[in-house]
Formats: structure tokens, C-alpha cells, sequence
């Protein structure tokens, strides 16, 4: 196939180019508006493969959308493309709607088409991927786990743009016939995450011995999915799902983020002491949390097992450890950007 992929320079994107290059022989064009987060030197090894293409371009202008969904004519769409950071959507809410909400709606815009001018074959198998979070369910309690039929209740600009944009892609099958799978997801880690997300931002200041920001007490609890896990997921789904069909992908791993800092600090004590013999732990500064602020989020995959034979391979002690391996071993990918304009300031502080 030929695959559109939106995003392909973020974090996910990256990690799942990788995987759709290494795995199947499928063509990849990854569309990327190259924002603050997106990377395109993050897959500087595979830009010589001959079934890869790159395309900047931003969603939120129909007429260029609508021209590289022309030019790419693919077989399929994978839309990862968005505006993701929570604390970034508190300060400023308008990138996230331009994006998320408008950017989708121009996607499935021209995705439709695209897919009315197919025909045979072809208009049976092309599928709409449109990749999503939990976060557009809001936030759980002690107990429960959010499944495909969890009423949406998003908290926060971010939550509540992407809740948008999953209305919209649903509202392109039921409306319009447009093939469209949707898949919401847990927290990912992983290599190529850009360093304000939790554990970078973690890893590199223990390494600059700067104080660890930690929201509240630390008590808030997320499902943790590893990012190579989740590439697998979102292959599975499109070759796999059934239109029409929600999926939710978790990687069975729930933590309190306290936890998951003791974790990292732990893994780093052991094989990046500190010069003065101390633990890192000492390092750790309880935070104002930020607003609006869920306290749980877990997610229950039981669908995609079932239904596709997906699950995580990996368990979050082992892929934690190669996370931040991955972080000391890379250290002039994030560097590169920390001598850019972002330098791990606090955000969401609205």
C-alpha cells in the first residue's frame, strides 16, 4: 500500500514510520507541518529508503491538503498529526483547535474525495486511521477503566479538541461512508519523545542535576504504553480493524507518576551516579499542579486483543530501563533541541 501518514516527525510518527519501513512493504509519505515538536533529523536514517517520501505541510490549509492527498494518491491514511502537550494548550488554545479540530476537518475533507474517486478494489480496502488519546474520556477514580463505550468528558483544551476531532472522524463514516477506524491510546514513552513530556524532561534534568518538577504530590495515575508497542497497535488496526470500529490501545501499566519518577531515578542512580554520591531522588520539588489536572486515566484494551491479536509485548520495567538508555545514548537529538527556543520552562501555569 500507499500510506498517507500525518505527524510522521512527532514522537509516535517517528517511532511508527520505523516500524511500517522495517516491517511491511508498504510506501510511506509523511505529511508534517515541522512544529516546535516535530523532528524530521528523528528519521535521518530512513530518508534514503525509496518507499519513503516527506512533505511539510499544514493541515489547517485546505488547498495544500488537498493537493498532497491528490499527489500522494494512497492506499490508506494514518492521522497522528496534532497538538498534544496539555500544559502547551492551557497557554495557548488556538494552535490546538487550528490543528486538531480544523486540521482533521480538512483531512477527512479531502480523504473523502479521494476515497469517492476510487474505485474496485482499491474503494474496498482504503481505510481511514485516525489516532487518538484517552484523555477525551476524562479522568476515573480509584477504580474502572475507560473502554470504547466510556462516556467523552475531556478536561482540557487539549482533550477537548482531540474529543472534537474523533466526532468528526466518526461523524465522516456514519455521514459520508468514509471508512474510518479510530484508536485511543494511553501515555506513550519511549526513544524521540520531545523532552517537556514527563520522562524526558525527568532523565535530562537528572542528568543537568536540576530540581524534578512533580505536579501535586505526585499521586495522579496513567496507563503506560511502550511507543514501539503502540506502532505495532495502530499496523494492527489499520490492516486489521473493522470500520466503524473503535479501538483502545493501553499498555497495561498503570503507575503514579511519583512512582514512575522513583523509577527513573532509581535506573539512573545505578548507572549514572551522581559525582557527590547522592540519589537523584533528592532532586525532586513538589509542584502547584497544573489546572484541571485528571487524576487517573487506565485503559481497557480487551477489544483489540480480542477482536485483532494485538497486545503490548513489552513489560514498562524492561522498556523503561531502554528508555533511558536510549536518553544518555542520544544525548545531541535532545541536546540539538534544548539550544532551540524550548529550555524545559514551566507551562500551564494559566
Amino acid at each position: 500500500m500507499k500510506i498517507l501518514l500525518t505527524g510522521g516527525c512527532g514522537f509516535i510518527g517517528t517511532n511508527l514510520v520505523r516500524h511500517l519501513l522495517a516491517a511491511t512493504d508498504h510506501h510511506i509519505v509523511n505529511l508534517d507541518k515541522l512544529t516546535y515538536a516535530g523532528n524530521p533529523h528523528s528519521l535521518d536514517d530512513v530518508v534514503d529508503s525509496d518507499r519513503y517520501e516527506f512533505v511539510q505541510a499544514d493541515l489547517a490549509d485546505p488547498a495544500l491538503v488537498g493537493e498532497v492527498v491528490k499527489q500522494a494518491d494512497p492506499d490508506a491514511v494514518m492521522h497522528l498529526a496534532a497538538e498534544s502537550h496539555v500544559d502547551r494548550s492551557i497557554d495557548g488554545p488556538s494552535e490546538f483547535i487550528q490543528t486538531n479540530v480544523v486540521g482533521t476537518f480538512n483531512l477527512l475533507d479531502s480523504s473523502l474525495r479521494h476515497y469517492n474517486e476510487l474505485a474496485g478494489d482499491r474503494r474496498e480496502a482504503f481505510r481511514f486511521l485516525h489516532v487518538s488519546t484517552d484523555e477525551v474520556y476524562g479522568s476515573l477514580g480509584e477504580t474502572g477503566m475507560f473502554t470504547e463505550t466510556t462516556r467523552y468528558d475531556p478536561h482540557s483544551p487539549y482533550s477537548a479538541t482531540k474529543a472534537a476531532s474523533d466526532h468528526l472522524a466518526r461523524a465522516w463514516k456514519t455521514t459520508f461512508g468514509l471508512p474510518v477506524i479510530v484508536t485511543n491510546c494511553s501515555n506513550n514513552y519511549g526513544p524521540y519523545q520531545f523532552p517537556e513530556k514527563l520522562l524526558p524532561l525527568m532523565i535530562i534534568k537528572c542528568l543537568a542535576e536540576e530540581p524534578l518538577p512533580v505536579y501535586g504530590k505526585g499521586l495522579n495515575v496513567r496507563d503506560w504504553l511502550y511507543v514501539e508497542d503502540h506502532a505495532k497497535a495502530l499496523t494492527t488496526a489499520l490492516l486489521k480493524g473493522t470500520p466503524g470500529e473503535t479501538y483502545n490501545i493501553g499498555g497495561n501499566s498503570e503507575r503514579r507518576n511519583i512512582d514512575l519518577v522513583h523509577a527513573v531515578i532509581a535506573i539512573l542512580d545505578e548507572i549514572r551516579p551522581r559525582s557527590n554520591g547522592k540519589s537523584y531522588s533528592e532532586l525532586i520539588t513538589y509542584v502547584t499542579d497544573r489546572p484541571g489536572h485528571d487524576f487517573r486515566y487506565a485503559i481497557d484494551s480487551s477489544k483489540i486483543q480480542k477482536e485483532l491479536g494485538w497486545q503490548p509485548e513489552r513489560s514498562l520495567e524492561e522498556c523503561l530501563r531502554a528508555t533511558v538508555q536510549w536518553y544518555l545514548d542520544n544525548q545531541s537529538w535532545w541536546q540539538d533541541i534544548m539550544n532551540g527556543k524550548y529550555q524545559l520552562q514551566r507551562l500551564g501555569r494559566s
